[in-house]
């Protein structure tokens, strides 16, 4: 007789879940008034970006976009058709959706710029802090993203604020990722002529380093809004309204039409967003080649 063999492990190590919520609920109850203000501070942050978006005529917009399209892209051609692509968001009706949508996405990306961009040139500058910050930033960019919903939903409540908070969470690690890659790639001679002619480490950064790296930061830049737009539907689970909201309500209500109607002003926001900020990482590397 063949003795019977077990397939499941051997042992298991008993982890306290309700403990770990139980600190973290504490935590956030009595840091309450702290969690309070930045959650006021974000709101009004968003409402003033919605606000701008709201008071801007459509046609405006959709010229602006034609414009970019056409000069960043280098094709008339192109401006018509990413104008024309806008345009349909309005036609169908969700352009004042767009708008609640882009004020998410818009604010998320300026925090991730103005949190990312100066730890990328930290982490750039020290091989200990590279050490240190990148398993953090792999275990972000790898951590499934429903995650980020919970501790921003426990610290700042439903709404627009807590989406602000995953969508930053999630996008600025390209950003600190290509910052840090970009300047680290620069040739050391470069630099170290620079601070030979008098420069200092600051006015070295800024006015070779940064340059030098600013086709890579473009591609940073790029990736962040792309990221920042693929947590649109995501967030709408924590109540951030907008076209997300549309896509999880035809979800909920097997609405095919509804969301697929939605689910394609997101694309084409996405598109346009990614196509500008490529054609303006594309221009950036173009004077760089030319400079050099």
């Amino acid at each position: 007789m063949i003795p019977y063999l077990s397939l499941d492990f051997p042992f298991k190590i008993p982890i306290n879940t309700d403990y770990i919520d139980t600190v973290v609920r504490n935590f956030s109850i009595k840091y309450d008034l702290f969690f309070n203000s930045i959650r006021s501070f974000l709101n009004s942050f968003v409402n003033i970006i919605h606000f701008i978006l709201n008071r801007t005529p459509w046609f405006v917009l959709v010229l602006a976009v034609f414009i970019l399209g056409w000069r960043l892209g280098g094709k008339i051609s192109k401006g018509i058709l990413y104008a024309f692509l806008l345009f349909l968001i309005g036609t169908i009706g969700l352009w004042g959706l767009m708008n609640e949508t882009l004020s998410i996405v818009i604010a998320s990306v300026i925090i991730s710029l103005v949190l990312g961009f100066p730890l990328g040139i930290l982490i750039s500058s020290s091989d200990k802090a590279d050490t240190i910050i990148r398993p953090i930033l792999d275990t972000m960019q790898t951590m499934p993203v429903f995650v980020y919903l919970i501790p921003a939903l426990l610290f700042f409540g439903l709404g627009k604020p807590p989406a602000v908070i995953a969508t930053t969470i999630y996008a600025i690690v390209p950003m600190i990722r290509l910052t840090n890659h970009g300047i680290r790639q620069i040739d050391k001679e470069v630099v170290e002529a620079s601070i030979s002619f008098g420069s200092t480490k600051l006015q070295s950064l800024i006015k070779v380093q940064i340059p030098q790296a600013l086709p890579t930061i473009m591609t940073g830049v790029n990736q962040t809004i792309m990221m920042a737009m693929a947590m649109v539907v995501t967030t709408s689970m924590i109540g951030a309204t907008g076209l997300g909201m549309e896509v999880l309500i035809a979800v909920n209500r097997i609405e095919i039409g509804r969301g697929l109607v939605s689910g394609t002003a997101v694309v084409i926001i996405a598109i346009i967003l990614d196509r500008v900020t490529q054609g303006l990482a594309q221009r950036s590397e173009v004077n760089h080649n030319a400079e050099q």
